[in-house]
């Protein structure tokens, strides 16, 4: 049951006689509220301990558990939920995507998650340039609709494509861009702002003869533009004499914005604000033209001080980006494994500057940037470089862009942390800076990687602290309290674009001076008297080690799993707590991960809301049951399984992985709904139905029984069970006479789909293998790779199926055999899931090192292979475990050397995702609406002269019964091709619908 919740409340007395909270402790009957909240909220309201445990967290070292979560559905509902909230005494902290990193989003507060329903763009104004946008909207929602206008909102952090407008404001977010754009305060007009008192008010510029006339009116208002000036008036002086000349300061309060020469700019003088004073209901913002044709250039340095010494005479010529990187952003990357694609792209080096110039014009931005390398005579300097052609862009950029994903959870290296990630100088300091930066390092002997936006001087890195340790946590303060200073000594900032939050609040002192921080503590009295908004953060701010993630003796959960966890020190523990709140699993468009989020924008359905409950079960005290925890199986249920998240997660989080672990645990003893055992053992049932297909074909889709059939399989009503074939892949192969018995012999895996659903795609890999001059065997023993098993937890099932196969397939094995796999989602058993369950065993990384996908081994193992040509357009939707695992570029090129005109499309999951699509009720929907965002209406708009291709299973599945056009695998596309070359009348029409498929 709940209870009161107690509350720290600091008292704060100012000069001027105001004070901030009372000095007792408060009380929130937390019962009493969520009953109130449930009662006027038009949105969701959230109390369980499961919700809590996930807002507990942002993308910082700190955790706070919130009092409850409420997501209100207009700008109407906050003012209720503010109500209540007075009503209670509950203070109030803010929260968009929930990627702030010194911990400014959480608190022991109610929490307002603006970004599930107030996501608008309300207006957009193509002359004026402006758009009125509510808090929730992302940056990326705000470029799209200002696309078709060649607009653009010129900030650009890295998380564009989730962080919402009101936590960008709260930050003052600027990005790699900001150098031509400025930061968010700067394209700021206006913005509809809600007190906790309950005073809505709209704030820009104000005039002085609109100052005088609000005075003059008196009320609410009146007094805060009164004190206001007051306060301005009083430190003018000091904050011109006190505030960093940097282009980039974000620190403290922006006092500056009410300066006479900065307009009185009350709305620029609450970003940066963290929460701390109002909320942002909407916001109008400036926007700015789009430069699409950029040149980038890219200078090697023997080291990252020497690259930020050439930034000065770099900003002379006017670029639009200037970025540093070290050198081990590639070093990290290539350890973790992740795709460095054309690393020769990038010249002579340790330290890099990528400088960009951007215009209408690609020729006029290219002579942008050999004007600067001529007129700094860069090549008779010495300084290697390379001008990158606009097709290579992305690869380089990809690079700087990993910069978090490449730096985090190293192997072989020590965790590093956020906590001192974003200080910033003025350009012409910088180089001095980072070589004393790095004296400091190296004395606390603390290891990173520099990188971050050198235009404007800001410098990100996580550094190996020790926060698990009393002794380390000290070492740690100690540090950034030196750190402090020497920027201080630099004239820079602690913050160029994060905040402040907990990690740097105890350090303003040292960065603004004492006489400065009681005009902070004065400007949130002004509008918050009562302490209630995100208390704890810029003033009064709690201790930068208290509430830490970790904190002393943490220690690591490790309980016996099933999988080895080789990468993560054979830890559950450690891998579940690889998420550092980053969020790119909220982004709603592009990539793959995550499906389940992208349609229900819902947290706990994000890749990163179940790795945070995952690790709170494992902590216990919040999240209780352990492997029995109900709120964990609930985030879990909506998982598609899709592995995007192995990928496109910067630091790998493997939540395909970590589900079926947990299930297997959940289930132990108990017995699984009927689905799991449907699907999950889908290998034994079509074995059996193999030896009568046409008589259970006839109990699947007959009138009558096909509704009781699903139902006994737990199948949605709405779909249709794919046919068994009248004879499986084997059968028909068993009976062959050998073809090319002296070629080189490959294995073609007999899957559970091809066999017995669909054998003529494996034929046609027959066909495809034996016409380049292969030996092509098929085993005939009873194998599954168990792909099923893992999405309803069936570990041991698994496990003993795997250790079959490589007990059967041995010799193969030994003998360095091909084994090629024609579905994807196969493939990867064999190249991820066998790895992580028999990490010591040589036999299953030879098995792994030898299975192939047929593009992969097509295109780098069949040397001299020339496929056959066919001059056709095609639409490819790629499976999300081939794109997770072994990528696409192979399939790419293959069709490129067949003459094929194809476009891959951005479609993420299909929806279906093994069996998830067919199971009743909420995964239908789900999958459904997975479908719909890209895969199912690019399907309908395709041609029929235009091939449309898809390996997966689930995927053609998917494609076949919302459009009713069946994919070709792309063996049957090279089948096609062959057949063309030799009797083209014969040729089938691309995707038609066949018989046997309909």
């Amino acid at each position: 049951m709940k209870e009161r919740l107690p509350l720290r409340v600091l008292p704060v007395q100012f000069q001027d006689g105001d004070q901030i909270g009372t000095p007792s402790t408060a009380e929130v009957d937390v019962v009493a509220l969520e009953r109130d909240l449930c009662d006027v909220v038009k949105g969701e309201v959230r109390f369980d301990s499961g919700a809590r445990a996930m807002y507990a967290h942002d993308a910082s070292i700190y955790r706070q558990v919130p009092i409850g979560i409420v997501a209100p559905l207009d700008g109407d509902d906050v003012v209720r939920i503010l109500q209540v909230a007075r009503k209670h005494g509950a203070p109030i902290v803010p929260r968009g995507a929930g990627t702030s990193i010194p911990g400014q989003v959480g608190n022991i507060a109610l929490c307002i998650d603006f970004s599930k329903h107030m996501n608008k763009v309300l207006e957009l104004d193509s002359e004026r340039q402006i758009a009125r946008v509510q808090p929730g909207a992302t940056k990326d929602a705000i470029d799209k609709a200002a696309a078709p206008h060649n607009l653009m909102f010129g900030p650009d952090p890295a998380t564009h494509s989730r962080c919402t407008i009101g936590g960008m404001i709260g930050n003052d977010s600027g990005g790699p861009h900001s150098v031509l754009a400025g930061r968010t305060s700067q394209n700021l007009e206006a913005m509809d702002v809600l007190l906790y008192d309950g005073t809505r008010l709209t704030v820009s510029a104000t005039p002085d003869h609109q100052l005088t006339r609000i005075i003059a009116a008196g009320g609410r208002a009146g007094e805060i533009y009164r004190r206001l000036r007051e306060l301005r008036d009083r430190y003018a002086d000091l904050i011109r004499e006190r505030y960093p000349k940097v282009p980039r300061r974000v620190s403290g309060f922006a006092l500056d914005a009410l300066l006479d020469e900065n307009g009185f700019h009350i709305a620029r003088a609450l970003a940066a604000s963290e929460g701390t004073c109002a909320l942002t209901l909407e916001a109008t913002v400036r926007l700015v033209p789009k430069l699409p044709a950029r040149a980038l250039f890219v200078m090697g340095f023997d080291d990252i001080a020497s690259a930020a010494d050439h930034v000065p005479s770099v900003l002379a010529f006017k670029p639009m980006a200037v970025e540093g990187m070290e050198r081990g952003l590639i070093d990290g990357m290539r350890k973790k494994g992740i795709p460095l694609e054309r690393e020769d792209l990038l010249p002579k080096g340790n330290a890099w500057l990528l400088v960009e110039f951007g215009s209408q014009d690609y020729a006029e931005s290219e002579a942008s940037a050999n004007r600067m390398a001529d007129e700094l005579g860069l090549t008779s300097k010495g300084v290697p470089c390379a001008l990158i052609s606009p097709q290579d862009q992305k690869y380089v950029w990809n690079v700087r862009e990993a910069g978090l994903g490449a730096t985090a959870f190293v192997p072989g290296e020590s965790i590093n942390h956020e906590g001192w990630e974003d200080t910033a100088v003025h350009p012409d300091q910088l180089g001095a800076y980072l070589r004393e930066f790095k004296e400091l390092m190296g004395r606390y002997e603390y290891r990173g990687t520099l990188y971050g936006h050198f235009g404007d001087g800001v410098v990100h890195v996580r550094l190996t602290f020790d926060l698990r340790s009393e002794e380390g946590i000290q070492k740690y303060k100690r540090f950034v309290q030196e750190g402090a200073d020497l920027v201080h000594r630099h004239g820079g900032t602690l913050s160029g674009e994060h905040g402040d939050g907990q990690a740097r609040g105890e350090l303003l002192t040292r960065e603004f001076g004492k006489e400065l921080i009681p005009a902070f503590e004065q400007f949130k009295a002004i509008w918050d008297p009562d302490w209630k908004m995100n208390p704890g953060k810029i003033i009064a701010p709690d201790p930068i080690e208290d509430r830490l993630a970790e904190g002393p003796g943490f220690k690591e959960a490790r309980p016996a799993t099933h999988f080895a966890y080789p990468y993560d020190e054979g830890s559950f523990g450690h891998a579940v707590h690889r998420c550092v709140g980053a969020g790119v699993c909220r982004r709603v468009e592009g990539g793959t991960m995550c499906p389940s989020y992208m349609v229900t924008r819902e947290e706990k359905h994000s890749t990163r809301g179940r790795a945070r409950l995952l690790g709170e079960m494992l902590r216990g005290d919040l999240v209780k049951g352990g492997w029995q925890s109900e709120e964990v199986k609930s985030a879990l249920d909506l998982c598609l399984a899709c592995k995007g998240c192995r990928t496109d997660c910067p630091v790998r989080v493997d939540m395909a992985t970590y589900k079926a672990e947990f299930l297997a645990h959940y289930y132990k003893g108990r017995l699984r709904p009927r689905h799991a055992y449907a699907f999950g053992l889908i290998h034994v049932w079509a074995r059996l139905s193999s030896l009568m297909p046409r008589l259970v074909n006839f109990l699947l889709h007959a009138p009558g029984l096909s509704a009781f059939s699903k139902w006994m399989m737990g199948a949605d009503q709405r779909r249709s069970i794919p046919r068994f074939a009248p004879q499986t892949f084997k059968s028909w192969f068993r009976g062959r006479k050998p073809v090319n018995a002296k070629g080189t012999r490959v294995v073609l895996w007999p899957d559970t789909f091809n066999n017995n659903f669909h054998p003529d795609t494996a034929r046609a890999a027959v066909d495809v293998l034996e016409a380049a001059g292969f030996n092509v065997v098929v085993p005939m023993q009873d194998m599954c790779c168990g792909r099923p098993l893992y999405d309803y937890g069936m570990m041991a099932k698994a496990k003993k199926w795997l250790r079959h196969i490589i007990d059967v397939m041995q010799p193969e094995i030994e003998a360095g055999t091909p084994i090629l796999v024609l579905e994807p989602s196969c493939a990867t058993v064999f190249r991820d899931e066998l790895l992580n369950l028999f990490p010591n065993d040589e036999l299953a990384k030879k098995l792994s090192e030898q299975t192939f996908l047929l593009s992969e081994f097509l295109n780098q193992h069949a040397p001299g292979y020339e496929p056959p040509k066919l001059g056709k357009k095609a639409v490819v939707h790629g499976h999300c475990h081939h794109k997770a695992v072994m990528r696409m570029r192979d399939y790419e090129e293959l069709l490129a050397k067949m003459g094929v005109a194809f476009s891959t499309l951005d479609s993420g999951c299909c929806g279906m995702a093994g069996a998830f699509g067919f199971e009743a009720g909420e995964h239908y929907e789900v999958a459904m609406k997975c479908g719909e965002r890209v895969l199912l209406p690019a399907a309908r708009e395709t041609p029929p002269d235009t091939l449309l291709v898809a390996d997966g299973f689930s995927c053609r599945e998917q494609v076949l019964q919302s459009t009713g056009r069946m994919p070709l695998h792309l063996a049957e596309v090279l089948q096609m091709a062959l057949s063309s070359q030799v009797a083209p009348e014969k040729t089938q029409s691309p995707g038609a619908l066949t018989d046997a498929q309909s």
